[in-house]
């Protein structure tokens, strides 16, 4: 399968790429900086310079792409209004037949199952809670996956992982951290077996 991986040289975005290629596929990897991809070369991977804040870089870089996975989201101390949505929106355009994107358990679908306490520490977000919400609109309407993660660690994929809907979202007071490799793991599930079109997915460890 040829997918297509937007901000590929992100923590997410390393860990799709490699993963993706890992499992044989071929990967057109897109980031602003593609000399930051740091990941093996290969002849399956391809990297792309194109920039969220350049509408016009990222339509041509996702001219035609088959499949989108994104590990697209904000990046601390950058001027960056509205750029997951605007992301989300080009990808969109793009037409492929599939959208997995990225966002964050406890963000608007997600926000009543996620429990008082993170609701409340989400809106010191402020703007940025906003956009997350608008991107993971404009992609749930077109038929996207929206994958919600609770708080992201830097261990192994997990040999329990699983996914479930929202609706099977585990009942805790606080929502249980998930390595970006067991997200990433996910994500790559959907796309090659998709399960949840159209609706929230939540990736757990346990």
């Amino acid at each position: 399968m040829h997918l297509t991986i937007l901000a590929a040289s992100g923590a997410t975005g390393l860990a799709l790429t490699r993963q993706a290629l890992e499992r044989g596929h071929t990967v057109t990897a897109i980031a602003r900086t593609p000399a930051r991809i740091v990941v093996p070369d290969s002849p399956q991977l391809t990297r792309v310079a194109a920039d969220v804040h350049d509408i016009d870089t990222i339509a041509e870089a996702l001219r035609g792409s088959e499949s989108v996975l994104s590990g697209l989201g904000w990046v601390r101390g950058e001027k960056q209004s509205g750029v997951l949505s605007a992301g989300a929106r080009a990808v969109v355009a793009a037409r492929p037949d599939r959208i997995i994107w990225l966002g964050a358990y406890g963000t608007g679908p997600s926000a009543q199952a996620a429990g008082l306490p993170i609701r409340f520490a989400l809106k010191g977000l402020g703007t940025e809670l906003a956009d997350k919400v608008a991107s993971d609109g404009i992609v749930l309407e077109a038929g996207g996956t929206v994958f919600h993660a609770g708080p992201l660690s830097k261990n192994r994929l997990s040999p329990a992982r699983r996914t479930v809907g929202l609706d099977e979202a585990p009942k805790r007071f606080f929502p249980a951290r998930v390595s970006r490799d067991t997200v990433a793991a996910a994500m790559l599930d959907e796309v090659e077996n998709p399960r949840y079109p159209g609706r929230i997915a939540l990736p757990l460890e346990r």
